[in-house]
Order: C-alpha cells, then structure tokens, then sequence
C-alpha cells in the first residue's frame, strides 16, 4: 500500500487495547477482553474519516485512544509524524489543543451548573489561548458558526433542545482551533430530522474551517453523507477500508456486504436483497484463531478459520482483510464480489421469509 505520508495527519499503526475481564484471588488478571486488535489505518488532511461497527466492535475505543483517554495496550499513533503514545503527561496535554472531542450524548456532556457561555469558554480560559477581555467575543463567534444567537450564552444546559445541545458541544470542540475533530456518534442520540441538520453543520464546518474528522458511527447510512473514506470495523479488527463512491458501489468485505444490504431504501423500486446473517457472534474474551467474522460469513473458506487474514490493497486505495481475495487479481476481484452477493443473497441462504423475490442484486447508489 503507497502512501504519501505528508498527506496524513493521524497514522494509526497495529493498535492494540485489551482490559480486564476477571482477576483471580490476588487481583492478578486472568482473562482479558481485546477491544481493539491490530488495527492500522490512516486520516488523511482535510478528509472525513468514517468508522463504523455494530456495538462492541472498538470504533469508540479507538476514538478514545486518539484522544488520549486511554492509553493503548500496544501500538502507535502518530500525529503528524509524531507518536502521542510515548509523550509525557505534559506534552500529550499540550496536543490535546489539536485533537478535540466531540462527545455521543448532548445530554450528559455538558455541565447543567454552567451557562453556555461558560462551558465554551472554559477550554479557551484553561489552555490561556486568548486573554480574558477576549473570551466573550470569541464565544459570540462559536455560537454564530453553529448557528446559536449569541445572547443564547447565558442560559443553561436544560433550556435546549438536544439537537441544541449537540451545537454546544461542536462549538466548544472548534475553540481551540483544532486539527482533528473525533466524532463519537454524535447524531445517534438525535431525532432523525435533526441528525439530517447537524451532519450538514458538520460537513458546512469542514469545507469552511478545513478540519479533519473522525467520523464514528454505527450505520453506513450516517456516515455516507460526511465521510471521504470508510473504515469497516467487526469485533476488534477493522475488516474493510475505501473511498466511500467504491465501498458503497464494489464492496469487497461479505461483512460490509450483508451491512449495505441491511440499509432501507425510500425507493419502492429500488428493492435490495437482504443478506441475513446466521451463527453467533464470538466472544472478545476469547477471540478465533482465523477471521473473526468466519463463524457467520456465508462466504467461508478453509484458510479463513486457520489465520486472520491480512489487510491489502485488493482495489486501488481500496483495502480489504478476507481470504476470498488471496492472489486475486485486481481486474477480477469487482466479478468475485458481485459473485459472493449473489450467492449470499439466494432463497437457499437464511429464512427464505427474510430475503426478497429472485431479482438481480442492487446495490447502493454513491
């Protein structure tokens, strides 16, 4: 995979964070749940990153690590060349400027004894960026960029609306004129007419501000319509990475592949075979050998339960970690995917009540 590294602004390489699922009498740790195993991607300048997963999977794990509020198990991130993992205490509080957060629940992340105004300027206050006869005005400013009035700054918390609150907590991330915007599902807990308004606040803010997003969420839905490249993750391990246009047109992952079907279309005539998904989920505490989505994918093969495969670049800056793929040439890896859809899709595969009629495969448009 080449790369232009001076293109990238965060450099996720082999990241790795486990915790502590029991201890025995001593408190000595004897089973641990990995989160997060192995994963490598990149951001790139100026770019919306999409990461998506169904809950569990380590896409907000590794929001948090990025951020800071945890600390990797093994691994490295680098910011701009510069691996955060290994900085002091000082140092890593100095770059938490450049790095903010954007919290899941507009409810709980902001402070109810605290006034709006407050709660945005307080970053500004703590990290001394301006001087305190300053502050005031460059609250106005914030409150106007997310499209809150400016007199708005003297009341609290409870007297917004959730899709307010969530303005709030945008407008105090963009304070310290950061590099990167970590985007915990922040539309999740939103009425889904007001999830429309604040991804386009966001998509408004990137064009405008040039910042660079780490988009995380659960459907593929969401993140279509912000994202420049999407991350596939499944139970630790990211399984899919691509331009949005070729992962929602040529998706290569079965994973990715039965997520994409699941979406509803408005288009009555636009019907899509659903491909239903059978088999448990394994445990993080006790992880396969092999893939981890061989014990539900329908397009299984015998390497896929002896090692993980390895991610590589199957289409152009299209990245992929399934064994189908193994020593498949670029040219015909677009016709084994479309064979592996419509395989999984017959009346033959799950209950036959769950699939639609016998049509060609349809996928989602870019």
């Amino acid at each position: 995979m080449s790369q232009d590294n001076s293109r990238n602004l965060i450099e996720v390489q082999h990241l790795t964070k486990s915790f502590v699922a029991d201890t025995d009498f001593f408190g000595r740790p004897t089973s641990f749940v990995q989160a997060v195993d192995d994963v490598s991607f990149t951001i790139r300048r100026g770019e919306a990153f999409g990461l998506v997963g169904e809950s569990g999977c380590g896409k907000t794990t590794i929001g948090k690590m990025i951020c800071g509020l945890l600390k990797p198990t093994s691994g490295q991130i680098l910011f701009e060349g510069r691996d955060i993992t290994a900085l002091g205490q000082r140092d890593r509080r100095a770059m938490c400027r450049d790095i903010q957060l954007v919290f899941q629940d507009p409810y709980a992340s902001l402070n109810p004894r605290m006034t709006i105004g407050k709660i945005i300027a307080e970053p500004i206050l703590t990290n001394k960026i301006l001087p305190k006869d300053q502050v005031d005005e460059r609250v106005d400013e914030l409150l106007e960029l997310v499209g809150l009035a400016p007199y708005m700054k003297n009341r609290y918390p409870h007297e917004f609306s959730g899709g307010q609150r969530q303005r709030v907590g945008i407008a105090r991330a963009l304070a310290l004129n950061p590099k990167l915007i970590v985007c915990d599902e922040p539309v999740s807990a939103l009425d889904v007419s007001i999830q429309a308004q604040v991804l386009n606040l966001l998509d408004d803010l990137k064009e405008q501000l040039g910042l660079t997003y780490l988009f995380i969420a659960h459907g593929l839905n969401v993140v279509k319509h912000i994202s420049d490249r999407v991350g596939v993750m499944y139970l630790g391990r990211m399984m899919e990475i691509a331009p949005k246009e070729s992962l929602y047109t040529e998706p290569l992952c079965p994973y990715t592949q039965a997520l994409l079907s699941a979406i509803p279309s408005p288009d009555p005539k636009l019907q899509r075979r659903r491909i239903i998904l059978e088999g448990d989920v394994p445990s993080p505490i006790d992880p396969p050998a092999g893939c981890r989505f061989a014990s539900r994918c329908f397009a299984k093969i015998g390497a896929c339960d002896v090692s993980a495969p390895e991610q590589r670049e199957v289409l152009p800056d299209h990245i992929c970690a399934c064994r189908r793929y193994d020593n498949v040439a670029p040219e015909l890896a677009r016709d084994l995917s479309l064979e592996i859809q419509r395989d999984a899709a017959r009346p033959s595969y799950g209950r036959g009540s769950d699939l639609i009629n016998d049509d060609p495969v349809v996928t989602p448009e870019a």
